[in-house]
């Protein structure tokens, strides 16, 4: 598996007819966009609307020219347009359709989640850094020794002694600190470039 930056994604995305430079878009922002809605309460289909609207709003904006990373990051841009669509679908039904019947929450009432853009960006920085790092950890998943990667996730993710996971994969306890420190560097390095870049 090959790293792509979200620059690469960005810069290719600017190609209209670039039908792979839209599949790598959606592949790594839909995400984040799908599980925002449904912490703004909007249902499993509903959300997945208001991702693909947010997408697309985000690319005609990028192609002609309104996304600057100079003024703060791709993570706060796309917030901006899914918090406004996830809005709209709330009050007046699927976003571009000129209204419509209100659409409702899965259960409750609107009211219970306030029109506030600081509870949204909550949520949202939530379900950014949530995709971020599972797009990380797939990445260093697949450049390590599946042993390797196995003694960080028993180590760090589960918190498992490192002399157990040394016995559980027949490491010694040296390679199991080794693993965790090698496999936690990486991460580190993608997160680095994928900020970097957005």
């Amino acid at each position: 598996m090959t790293w792509v930056t979200t620059a690469t994604v960005l810069q290719n995305l600017r190609d209209f007819d670039n039908r792979e430079a839209w599949g790598s878009f959606a592949e790594r922002f839909r995400r984040p966009v799908v599980s925002f809605a449904r912490g703004m309460r909007l249902k499993p289909a509903d959300a997945e609307d208001v991702a693909q609207e947010t997408l697309l709003a985000f690319a005609e904006a990028y192609r002609k020219g309104s996304y600057d990373p100079s003024k703060g990051r791709l993570s706060k841009f796309l917030f901006g347009i899914a918090y406004r669509q996830s809005l709209k679908f709330r009050r007046g039904g699927a976003p571009g359709a000129g209204g419509g019947k209100l659409a409702q929450p899965e259960s409750g009432f609107w009211s219970e989640v306030p029109d506030d853009e600081t509870h949204g960006s909550g949520i949202w920085d939530t379900e950014w850094e949530a995709s971020v790092l599972d797009d990380c950890l797939r990445q260093a998943r697949s450049e390590f020794e599946q042993s390797t990667f196995q003694a960080f996730e028993l180590v760090v993710r589960e918190e498992k002694p490192p002399a157990d996971v040394a016995e559980i994969l027949g490491l010694t306890i040296k390679s199991v600190y080794n693993a965790k420190h090698r496999v936690l560097k990486r991460i580190r390095e993608l997160r680095d470039s994928f900020e970097s870049q957005a």
